[in-house]
């Protein structure tokens, strides 16, 4: 095992995590860990764009309201007038560092997705989040105070003292340990301060847009800590992804929808009249329950999204990425409808956090998905997730600088130690687990709940979280053991999230309360010593 010492970690390879680092670079030296290679992360894959007010017929209240309204009264309006006040500075922020976003007659050409009352979604084309990707990355590889350690999984934070002795606000983070996968070995990362920007946890699910390394990481870390993890029973679904069995994760942005993009059942009825006045413009987490209704109506695989009124010249200019990869699995989306289903998509909650994306642990800080800011409340409105991560990157590092005292990273704390643990010889126990709660997360904690799905959820991942905590003491680490681990962590969380919340709000739907109650007009918190609310 080694000890890497640095200035500051991060965790994560994503918007998030590329702005923090390149932004700490210049105050000292950044390493930043991530579990495959650096591109792979959610946003890469993200297709729709970012939310800001660049127009002169959009303002800032606008596009508040239209936050507030999508986050069904669990926003914090604070948080949400501050970051979108800061939008378009960040913007002209990604444009200076090299991001290419799509312009008509020298302006922004500005999408409309689902929820929001203006055109105010830049793009590129329909693959903004990969070209952001590639702008930081060019950007951070080329900064000598930026070293990244590919296929380095995180293991665990590294702290002062022990969680289960200490609360977060007397402990202090120190690092993490990352399991180096060529060599097997565990090492310590030593960092002045560590910033979460791990993302999402879409894997908990069995049906996801995210890609595999989307398994929560960052908030299990957090939750094992003793750190508050808020609002996790607000996992978003995003209404369409691509139905094929050759289509593994691939998202069909709402931005369709946004462009005139019409939803029907296999008989040819668009069915969005019947849930909502704004059809297929509705919140995501209305058409996602819509879709869930139809195809458990019908007994239908898929809804489908037909674009064909339009004109093909446009679909192809507008949707390239789109266009050629249904193409590639023989889908004309000129001529036909295509096949869609829900998917998970975005987790809302997160490590809680301050406006500044400070954990209540001394020298932590989360950024992105993996943390709550309070800007998504109930459920996200389109496109405001790369925006969050723009603006919190910023005003993490810019108070880790303003605090920031150039010392050596702290001395090394006790060692990792394999014990009597040996290599695995029962792999099949990975892979069944693996299944197991993914299918139960789908079938009992989706888009609609109830109290006996919970409890027969609940009752089952607490046997295989026991099976796993076996298994993990008595076996070397790997990468598949450390997210199995991961993933049961947080469904237990939001298990135990939606339980606590006996209403229906935003994005969560419980058949046996049907409707929201002021009685919980508040987050909910959860961490390993309980609920709170």
């Amino acid at each position: 095992m080694s000890t890497y010492k640095y200035d500051f970690l991060v965790i994560g390879s994503g918007i998030a995590g590329l702005l923090a680092a390149r932004k700490l670079a210049a105050a000292g030296r950044v390493a930043v860990l991530t579990k495959r290679s650096p591109e792979i992360s959610n946003t890469d894959l993200a297709q729709g764009g970012i939310a800001a007010v660049t127009s002169a017929d959009d303002n800032f209240d606008l596009h508040t309201g239209d936050t507030l309204r999508a986050g069904a009264g669990l926003c914090d309006e604070r948080i949400v007038r501050m970051t979108i006040a800061e939008a378009p500075a960040r913007i002209q922020e990604l444009v200076a560092l090299g991001v290419n976003f799509t312009l008509k007659d020298g302006l922004f050409e500005l999408g409309l997705e689902g929820g929001h009352s203006r055109r105010r979604v830049l793009h590129a084309a329909d693959a903004t989040g990969r070209e952001i990707e590639r702008a930081l990355l060019e950007t951070c590889k080329a900064d000598k105070n930026i070293t990244f350690f590919p296929y380095f999984p995180a293991v665990d934070l590294i702290l002062r003292g022990r969680p289960a002795r200490t609360r977060p606000g007397r402990n202090a983070c120190l690092g993490a340990y990352a399991l180096e996968e060529s060599t097997g070995r565990v090492h310590s990362f030593l960092a002045g301060t560590t910033i979460l920007a791990s993302g999402g946890a879409g894997k908990v699910y069995r049906y996801t847009s995210n890609p595999d390394v989307a398994t929560g990481d960052g908030m299990a870390m957090a939750y094992r800590a003793g750190l508050e993890l808020e609002n996790m029973e607000f996992v978003q679904f995003h209404p369409t992804c691509l139905y094929h069995p050759q289509a593994k994760s691939f998202l069909i942005s709402e931005a369709l929808r946004g462009e005139g993009g019409i939803l029907r059942g296999a008989s040819g009825e668009a069915f969005m009249k019947k849930y909502s006045r704004a059809r297929e413009l509705a919140p995501r987490d209305i058409v996602a329950r819509a879709i869930d209704s139809e195809l458990k109506r019908t007994g239908e695989d898929c809804a489908y999204l037909d674009m064909t009124h339009l004109k093909g010249s446009f679909l192809r200019k507008r949707f390239p990425m789109i266009y050629s990869r249904c193409m590639d699995l023989g889908i004309d989306m000129t001529k036909k409808p295509i096949p869609v289903v829900p998917a998970a998509h975005f987790f809302c909650g997160g490590v809680k956090v301050d406006e500044f994306s400070r954990t209540a642990m001394p020298g932590l800080y989360a950024v992105g998905e993996v943390s709550c800011t309070g800007l998504h409340g109930a459920n996200r409105l389109a496109s405001n997730s790369l925006l969050e991560a723009c603006v919190f990157s910023h005003r993490a590092a810019q108070s880790i600088k303003d605090g920031w005292v150039k010392r050596p990273a702290p001395a090394s704390p006790a060692r990792w130690t394999t014990g009597n643990a040996r290599p695995s010889d029962e792999a099949v126990v990975i892979t069944h687990n693996w299944d197991e709660i993914r299918t139960l997360m789908w079938n009992y904690v989706g888009i609609v709940r109830s109290d006996r799905r919970l409890a027969r959820a609940g009752a089952r991942v607490r046997v295989i979280s026991g099976e796993i905590a076996r298994y993990y003491w008595d076996f070397l680490p790997t990468r598949d053991l450390l997210e199995l681990r991961n993933i049961a962590c947080l469904a237990d969380v939001i298990i135990r999230s939606a339980a606590s919340r006996r209403e229906s709000r935003g994005l969560h739907y419980t058949v046996d309360y049907p409707g929201p109650s002021d009685k919980f007009l508040k987050p909910t918190i959860v961490d390993r010593y309980g609920a709170k609310r």
